[in-house]
């Protein structure tokens, strides 16, 4: 630190600078001449790739999740380095402090049993939907997402945005999920007891699709887990970061975020570091 505070003073004798310091003169010119290590090269060069894939996850990934995402790339290096150089420069996930989100039932007899139980597995890609909405702050008022994960892939195989939280809202992502994947008949549909989704006109929706209507408990919003870890890393890399003027706006960035990131680019641990549509072609082949 002292040789570095001498090298940036212009102006004055080195030596009187040493002597102030009590370092030695000697000493500072053979740590000014000294040329790094092959280790400290290394490291620069491996902060650099560190640097562009911080960027190219929108700086939504953790140290694991990026130490993973290297070692796709071809780089044989320790994640506890990884940990090591993100921390000296500085280099953080965007993130905000979880939360439960919990939502009052609106029936007081659940119209589906609840058909899955931990730890939430799918035997394979379109036996098992999960469903649920959440909502984004915009200057102009909210905006509602309306969304449906297959379980086994992580990928949104359906959404919908609409300024109402309505039954309409999640008909249209459980129609665009339907024509994309056209699930067989006896896939269960999984979704919380909100009004949306036991609402007479998304049941039929949903028989006529030939899915299996099932529902988490009351009060328990654990039932439904991986969507609200999807929503969680939703708000946590996109939303809470931005400050969206207009509803027009929030939809162009959730689309992206939704299509081009998330499903395509964002690597899930629950997948062992692939993406959903990795899992999806991987379960084809």
């Amino acid at each position: 630190m002292k040789y570095a505070w001498i090298r940036d003073q212009s102006g004055y004798p080195v030596r009187r600078l040493c002597r102030a310091l009590n370092v030695s003169t000697s000493g500072y010119y053979a740590w000014r001449d000294r040329r790094p290590s092959s280790r400290a090269k290394a490291n620069a060069q491996l902060l650099e790739r560190i640097q562009a894939l911080h960027a190219r996850s929108r700086q939504t990934y953790g140290a694991v999740r990026l130490w993973q995402a290297l070692r796709r790339e071809g780089e044989t290096c320790g994640r506890h380095r990884v940990r090591r150089l993100r921390r000296k420069h500085g280099i953080q996930a965007k993130r905000r402090q979880r939360y439960i989100r919990t939502r009052g039932t609106y029936q007081r007899v659940p119209p589906a049993p609840n058909l899955l139980a931990w730890p939430f597995v799918s035997p394979k890609p379109g036996a098992v939907w999960v469903a649920d909405i959440t909502f984004v702050p915009t200057r102009a008022g909210w905006l509602y997402l309306a969304a449906v994960l297959d379980l086994h892939t992580r990928q949104i195989v359906g959404w919908a945005m609409g300024e109402r939280a309505d039954q309409a809202l999640v008909s249209a992502a459980l129609r665009m999920a339907v024509e994309r994947r056209k699930p067989a008949p006896g896939a269960i549909h999984h979704s919380d007891q909100g009004s949306q989704y036991t609402s007479g006109a998304y049941q039929t929706q949903l028989k006529a699709a030939g899915l299996q209507p099932s529902m988490s408990r009351k009060g328990m919003p654990y039932d439904n887990a991986v969507m609200e870890s999807f929503f969680s890393s939703l708000k946590q890399e996109l939303t809470h970061h931005e400050r969206f003027v207009g509803l027009d706006e929030a939809r162009q960035k959730l689309f992206d975020y939704i299509e081009v990131f998330y499903n395509r680019q964002r690597l899930h641990s629950s997948l062992g570091y692939r993406t959903p549509v990795e899992q999806e072609q991987l379960a084809s082949a």
